[in-house]
Protein backbone atom coordinates (compact mmCIF):
# COMPACT_ATOMS: atom_id res chain seq x y z
CA UNK A 1 0.00 0.00 0.00
CA UNK A 2 1.40 3.63 -0.81
CA UNK A 3 0.70 6.41 0.81
CA UNK A 4 -1.13 9.16 -1.04
CA UNK A 5 -1.94 12.91 -0.09
CA UNK A 6 -4.82 15.19 -1.97
CA UNK A 7 -5.64 18.39 -1.91
CA UNK A 8 -9.46 19.79 -1.82
CA UNK A 9 -10.51 22.98 -2.31
CA UNK A 10 -13.87 24.80 -3.31
CA UNK A 11 -14.96 28.51 -3.25
CA UNK A 12 -18.61 27.49 -4.77
CA UNK A 13 -20.86 26.17 -1.98
CA UNK A 14 -17.56 24.80 -0.41
CA UNK A 15 -18.96 22.97 2.58
CA UNK A 16 -21.40 21.43 0.02
CA UNK A 17 -18.04 20.27 -2.38
CA UNK A 18 -15.56 19.59 -0.16
CA UNK A 19 -18.19 17.00 2.52
CA UNK A 20 -18.77 15.12 -1.00
CA UNK A 21 -14.97 14.83 -2.14
CA UNK A 22 -13.80 13.52 1.33
CA UNK A 23 -17.31 10.97 1.77
CA UNK A 24 -16.00 10.21 -2.35
CA UNK A 25 -12.82 9.48 -1.62
CA UNK A 26 -13.19 7.49 1.58
CA UNK A 27 -15.79 5.42 -0.88
CA UNK A 28 -13.15 5.00 -3.12
CA UNK A 29 -9.67 4.14 -0.83
CA UNK A 30 -11.43 3.49 2.30
CA UNK A 31 -10.63 5.40 5.84
CA UNK A 32 -9.47 8.87 4.91
CA UNK A 33 -6.92 11.13 7.61
CA UNK A 34 -8.41 14.39 7.61
CA UNK A 35 -6.69 17.75 7.93
CA UNK A 36 -7.85 20.87 9.58
CA UNK A 37 -9.74 23.04 6.63
CA UNK A 38 -8.49 26.68 6.06
CA UNK A 39 -9.86 29.52 4.23
CA UNK A 40 -8.02 31.96 2.20
CA UNK A 41 -8.20 34.34 -0.42
CA UNK A 42 -8.80 33.64 -3.76
CA UNK A 43 -5.68 33.59 -6.09
CA UNK A 44 -5.19 35.73 -9.31
CA UNK A 45 -8.82 36.23 -9.63
CA UNK A 46 -11.67 38.30 -7.65
CA UNK A 47 -14.09 35.29 -6.06
CA UNK A 48 -15.15 34.17 -3.52
CA UNK A 49 -12.73 32.56 0.04
CA UNK A 50 -11.63 28.99 -0.83
CA UNK A 51 -11.99 26.43 1.70
CA UNK A 52 -9.09 24.16 1.51
CA UNK A 53 -7.18 20.90 3.80
CA UNK A 54 -5.24 17.58 2.51
CA UNK A 55 -6.34 14.04 3.09
CA UNK A 56 -4.18 11.31 3.08
CA UNK A 57 -5.31 7.39 2.50
CA UNK A 58 -3.63 4.42 1.84
CA UNK A 59 -3.69 2.73 -1.72
CA UNK A 60 -2.70 -0.05 -4.05
CA UNK A 61 -4.23 1.82 -7.04
CA UNK A 62 -2.38 3.29 -10.00
CA UNK A 63 -1.76 6.83 -10.62
CA UNK A 64 -3.42 6.46 -13.27
CA UNK A 65 -6.65 4.92 -11.63
CA UNK A 66 -6.61 7.65 -8.81
CA UNK A 67 -6.71 10.23 -11.79
CA UNK A 68 -9.86 8.66 -12.89
CA UNK A 69 -11.49 8.12 -9.66
CA UNK A 70 -10.27 12.51 -9.12
CA UNK A 71 -12.26 12.93 -12.36
CA UNK A 72 -15.19 10.83 -11.90
CA UNK A 73 -15.46 12.84 -8.11
CA UNK A 74 -15.37 16.55 -10.70
CA UNK A 75 -17.88 15.19 -12.42
CA UNK A 76 -20.30 14.49 -9.41
CA UNK A 77 -19.86 18.36 -7.95
CA UNK A 78 -20.15 19.62 -11.42
CA UNK A 79 -16.69 20.75 -11.66
CA UNK A 80 -16.30 21.83 -15.38
CA UNK A 81 -12.55 22.46 -16.76
CA UNK A 82 -11.31 25.31 -17.69
CA UNK A 83 -8.28 26.67 -19.76
CA UNK A 84 -7.86 29.46 -17.26
CA UNK A 85 -6.29 28.06 -13.73
CA UNK A 86 -7.71 31.47 -11.68
CA UNK A 87 -11.19 30.74 -12.04
CA UNK A 88 -14.08 30.03 -9.17
CA UNK A 89 -14.99 26.13 -9.08
CA UNK A 90 -17.18 23.59 -7.20
CA UNK A 91 -14.50 21.72 -6.42
CA UNK A 92 -10.66 20.67 -6.95
CA UNK A 93 -8.77 17.90 -5.90
CA UNK A 94 -5.49 17.55 -6.49
CA UNK A 95 -2.80 14.33 -6.01
CA UNK A 96 0.21 16.20 -4.24
CA UNK A 97 1.87 13.21 -3.46
CA UNK A 98 2.21 9.14 -4.46
CA UNK A 99 4.40 7.72 -1.39
CA UNK A 100 7.95 9.45 -2.21
CA UNK A 101 7.90 8.99 -6.07
CA UNK A 102 9.43 11.68 -8.32
CA UNK A 103 8.08 11.60 -11.72
CA UNK A 104 7.61 14.02 -14.40
CA UNK A 105 4.20 12.97 -15.97
CA UNK A 106 2.42 11.87 -17.69
CA UNK A 107 -0.41 12.46 -16.46
CA UNK A 108 0.98 14.40 -13.46
CA UNK A 109 3.87 16.15 -12.27
CA UNK A 110 4.71 14.45 -8.60
CA UNK A 111 5.06 16.06 -5.84
CA UNK A 112 2.93 18.90 -7.05
CA UNK A 113 4.82 21.96 -7.20
CA UNK A 114 1.76 23.38 -4.90
CA UNK A 115 3.07 21.58 -1.85
CA UNK A 116 5.88 24.23 -1.67
CA UNK A 117 4.12 27.15 -3.43
CA UNK A 118 0.80 27.43 -1.78
CA UNK A 119 -0.11 27.60 2.04
CA UNK A 120 -3.45 26.47 1.19
CA UNK A 121 -1.70 22.97 0.45
CA UNK A 122 1.80 22.93 2.45
CA UNK A 123 -0.14 24.01 5.96
CA UNK A 124 -3.05 21.46 6.43
CA UNK A 125 -0.18 18.63 4.90
CA UNK A 126 2.33 19.83 7.66
CA UNK A 127 -0.23 19.23 9.83
CA UNK A 128 -1.50 15.47 8.60
CA UNK A 129 2.22 14.53 8.02
CA UNK A 130 4.11 16.69 9.80
CA UNK A 131 7.23 14.38 10.14
CA UNK A 132 6.62 12.69 6.45
CA UNK A 133 9.60 14.12 4.11
CA UNK A 134 8.98 16.27 0.69
CA UNK A 135 10.26 13.50 -2.01
CA UNK A 136 12.37 15.95 -3.68
CA UNK A 137 14.28 17.75 -0.51
CA UNK A 138 14.15 15.67 1.80
CA UNK A 139 13.05 18.17 4.80
CA UNK A 140 9.84 17.53 6.90
CA UNK A 141 6.27 19.23 5.72
CA UNK A 142 6.53 20.72 9.12
CA UNK A 143 10.33 22.09 8.38
CA UNK A 144 8.87 23.58 4.91
CA UNK A 145 5.74 25.30 6.67
CA UNK A 146 7.42 26.92 9.56
CA UNK A 147 10.10 28.44 6.89
CA UNK A 148 7.43 29.80 4.65
CA UNK A 149 6.11 33.22 4.91
CA UNK A 150 3.17 33.08 6.72
CA UNK A 151 2.06 36.81 6.56
CA UNK A 152 2.58 36.86 2.80
CA UNK A 153 0.04 33.41 2.85
CA UNK A 154 -2.35 34.14 5.68
CA UNK A 155 -4.90 31.29 6.35
CA UNK A 156 -7.73 30.77 8.63
CA UNK A 157 -8.35 28.17 10.39
CA UNK A 158 -12.11 26.67 9.98
CA UNK A 159 -14.33 24.40 12.11
CA UNK A 160 -15.70 22.04 9.49
CA UNK A 161 -17.83 18.85 10.91
CA UNK A 162 -16.69 15.48 8.69
CA UNK A 163 -18.47 12.98 11.13
CA UNK A 164 -19.55 10.27 9.08
CA UNK A 165 -18.81 6.79 10.72
CA UNK A 166 -19.51 4.94 7.56
CA UNK A 167 -16.54 6.78 6.09
CA UNK A 168 -13.81 6.08 8.71
CA UNK A 169 -12.65 9.36 8.39
CA UNK A 170 -10.32 10.72 11.03
CA UNK A 171 -9.69 13.86 11.71
CA UNK A 172 -7.16 15.77 13.92
CA UNK A 173 -8.67 17.73 17.12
Amino acid sequence: MTRVYFSIGSNVEPLKYINLAVRELGHCFGPVDISPVYRNKAMGFAGADFLNLVVGVDTGLSIDKICTHIKAIHALANRTRNDSKFVSRSLDIDLLLYGQIITDGPPLHLPRVDVLKYSFALKPLADIAPHQTHPETGKTFAEHWSAMDQVEHPLERVKVDFTNPDCGHHQPQ
